[in-house]
């Protein structure tokens, strides 16, 4: 397999750290990001000699091109940080709401500006979204809003970027996940019991489906749910 040269912001946890994992142990160049640049290069050195690790905080966005200006070479570019913001209309915490807009959807598109000059026709570009966008709860206000916004983002690149592909996975309740695997059982049983599969999805799934959207080459303007269904009940 030819060697590809993938930039993963938010690799250094989680879903991204773990399709770190397999881009490197396929053979891969892989750069990941974190908001702490000694965590970053840390998380790099345990994952090997092909992994390289940079810092910066997607909130502000005025850093984010200089701490990628090193980077020469990118076929693909995941944009898989997220944080958890609660926040309801009727208490609402304005500069929680503001770090988190400003995460995704300035930081984000700021890493495709900086980026796009490194990046050749044939590239890829994946967008983590969420579930919340279709199925909000009490305390999604702006992670519902957000999310949607990561859909307008991808169509909006797809079309300006071509031929460059732009695509967004929407994970589910990842059972395996850092945030949900010490969830007490009843909580997770809640899910478990609205999901058609009968179990959760994991990290693993997310990571297959990642790669898909990463390396087929006929998918574009795509948002892939992986969910096991929940999104249906």
């Amino acid at each position: 397999m030819v060697e590809q040269h993938v930039v993963i912001v938010g690799g250094t946890a989680g879903i991204g750290l773990e399709l770190a994992r397999h881009l490197v142990d396929a053979g891969d160049e892989v750069v990941v990001t974190g908001r702490d640049p000694g965590r970053a290069e840390r998380v790099a050195k345990e994952l090997g000699a092909r992994a390289h690790g940079l810092g910066f905080d997607l909130a502000e966005p005025s850093g984010i091109a200089p701490a990628l200006a090193g980077v020469e070479r990118v076929d693909h570019l995941v944009l898989a940080a997220i944080e958890r913001d609660v926040n309801t209309c009727a208490d609402y915490d304005i500069g929680t709401a503001i770090r988190l807009v400003t995460l995704k959807l300035v930081g984000y598109t700021e890493v495709v500006h900086a980026l796009l000059p490194r990046m050749a026709p044939d590239a890829s570009i994946v967008l983590f979204g969420g579930g919340a966008k279709d199925r909000p709860y009490p305390g999604s206000t702006t992670v519902s809003t957000v999310n949607g916004g990561v859909l307008g983002m991808m169509n909006s690149l797809a079309t300006e970027l071509a031929p460059i592909r732009v695509n967004t996975i929407q994970p589910g309740i990842i059972g395996d996940s850092p945030f949900w695997r010490d969830k007490p059982a009843p909580v997770l049983d809640a899910f478990i019991s609205q999901t058609p599969l009968g179990r959760l999805a994991t990290m693993a799934e997310v990571v297959d489906a990642v790669l898909f959207l990463m390396n087929n080459a006929a998918i574009n303007g795509v948002t892939l749910r992986v969910d096991g269904g929940w999104l249906l009940t």
